[in-house]
């Protein structure tokens, strides 16, 4: 737990970017049924949120800052507290983060997977890649909503699928909403609602040979300096129903999305928050493919230093 000052709030905001701001009971917080302190510390974690106290015109009030939505929506639903500010949400956020989406929605929204299908079954030799992609033609711009291919290890060995990009978002979010658009990339690996689909049969190797970051007026892409083949750490769900536009209706995809960590030397100065999780080394490619969570989440880190090249088109 962190405890606000004046020349830290700019940091916090930035760090805790989804607030909720309720009133304190009239004899104390002691009075509620659990500790919300200890609560905060063993189910969110000491250092993933900020509190700060607070004044409205109908009395004290406590402001809560939370990494993600989910984390303060999971708070809400353990202490009903009523809001200080008269808000109609039980949470709301800075410009940083949307009410509604969950993790970073400008990380990678945009990449491009050009390798032929030979070249990928190479990559894998000589383990066979069974394939059914297709007749797949190189895409240079993939953008969310759309197919894309992925690697992943099927019932009957490892195989070349292709898939929609976007995960099923969670459900606390669709509340009032006639479409689930699907989120794109995912951070908080904590959440339950990732966690189902953590274990290996879940996740999925995306395929990638640049990844855009939006800048005004375009988009920055990075690559790597060398050329080597890469995949996005990705999660894939199988035969999954929604409604993804109102004039399709409801369809069944399966969905993959990929883990997002912190950014690099490169990638820092155009998005200070986030990058794809990148997996360069074949050995790598099967860990994320067949070893339990506990392994394979060591994965979630930033590509090392000096690898990305930049490329901005004129």
């Amino acid at each position: 737990m962190s405890r606000r000052t004046s020349p830290q709030y700019k940091t916090d905001d930035r760090a805790f970017p989804v607030r909720i701001k309720v009133l304190i009971p009239e004899f104390g917080l002691s009075t509620l049924s659990e500790d919300p302190w200890r609560w905060l510390d063993s189910e969110i974690g000491r250092g993933e949120y900020a509190t700060t106290g607070a004044r409205c015109f109908i009395g004290d009030a406590m402001v809560l800052y939370f990494r993600c939505l989910e984390d303060a929506g999971r708070f809400m639903d353990a202490f009903p507290l009523p809001l200080a500010d008269d808000t109609m949400a039980s949470v709301y956020s800075s410009p940083a983060l949307p009410f509604g989406r969950e993790e970073e929605p400008d990380v990678c929204n945009l990449f491009s997977s050009l390798k032929p299908q030979e070249a990928m079954r190479r990559l894998f030799s000589p383990r066979p890649l069974i394939d059914h992609a297709g007749n797949l033609p190189p895409l240079p711009g993939v953008y969310p909503d759309q197919m894309a291919p992925v690697v992943r290890q099927g019932s009957d060995g490892l195989e070349l699928t292709m898939a929609r990009w976007g995960l099923p978002t969670p459900p606390q979010y669709l509340v009032g909403k006639k479409t689930d658009r699907g989120v794109t990339n995912v951070r908080n690996t904590r959440s339950p609602h990732w966690r189902r689909w953590l274990a290996p049969e879940h996740r999925c190797l995306v395929p990638f040979d640049a990844f855009a970051e939006p800048i005004k007026g375009g988009n920055v892409w990075f690559h790597l300096k060398d050329e080597r083949p890469a995949f996005f750490a990705g999660i894939y769900v199988p035969v999954w129903t929604s409604i993804r536009k109102v004039k399709d209706g409801e369809t069944t995809d399966n969905l993959f999305g990929f883990l997002t960590t912190d950014p690099n030397a490169e990638v820092g100065p155009i998005h200070p928050k986030a990058m794809p999780v990148i997996l360069t080394d074949p050995e790598k490619w099967d860990t994320w493919l067949q070893a339990p969570w506990t392994i394979a989440s060591e994965l979630q880190k930033p590509l090392q230093d000096g690898v990305l090249k930049t490329f901005v088109p004129s």
